[in-house]
């Protein structure tokens, strides 16, 4: 029996639920607990320096939410999946942000908490981005790319040779055809 394809509405419904639990709880609600708890207020830097890391952190908000915002918007497009685990992407993605980098969406939220952490100055938010990173360092390695491997076969072995997980590349990865067309192994 031929599956069905899921309704847009059905299709929006998951990747809701993803964003709600994944991101806005990483980069939204810890966060402000964080700073409720710790009576951490958004206040202008008492110095020069203070100010400039500000500026930075709110640079480092963008970038981070563009690369977040971009690197979903190719699941969506191309992968034909959402960024939860329960619901991963059906096709293998190359393309956008992801020649740059393996794992554009965690890149963009740990900028994004990094960024956070400089706007408010705080010290408590630099060490959840720090714990999150952690986090990311022993679970992608350990848990999500024995599966990928298993799934897309050689063209992700091909494609995490070239591709740094966290770290962008320069320049573009410019995959072979079979590569870039998501044929799976």
């Amino acid at each position: 029996m031929k599956r069905q394809r899921p309704t847009k509405l059905a299709v929006f419904l998951r990747h809701l639920l993803a964003i709600v639990v994944l991101p806005i709880t990483v980069a939204g609600l810890i966060p402000y607990w964080i700073a409720q708890k710790f009576g951490i207020q958004l206040e202008i830097g008492s110095t020069v320096g203070g100010v400039l890391l500000q500026l930075l952190g709110l640079a480092l908000l963008g970038l981070g939410l563009i690369l977040f915002l971009a690197s979903l918007r190719q699941f969506v497009k191309e992968g034909q999946g959402t960024l939860a685990s329960w619901v991963p992407p059906r096709q293998f993605v190359v393309n956008g942000p992801y020649r740059f980098v393996r794992n554009p969406m965690i890149s963009g939220v740990i900028m994004f908490l990094l960024g956070e952490a400089l706007v408010l100055l705080s010290m408590r938010h630099v060490v959840w981005a720090t714990c999150f990173l952690a986090l990311n360092l022993v679970y992608i390695p350990l848990v999500e790319e024995p599966g990928l491997k298993r799934r897309f076969g050689e063209p992700y072995r091909e494609y995490c040779r070239h591709v740094r997980r966290f770290v962008p590349r320069f320049r573009p990865w410019i995959p072979n055809t079979e590569v870039a067309s998501g044929i799976l192994a």
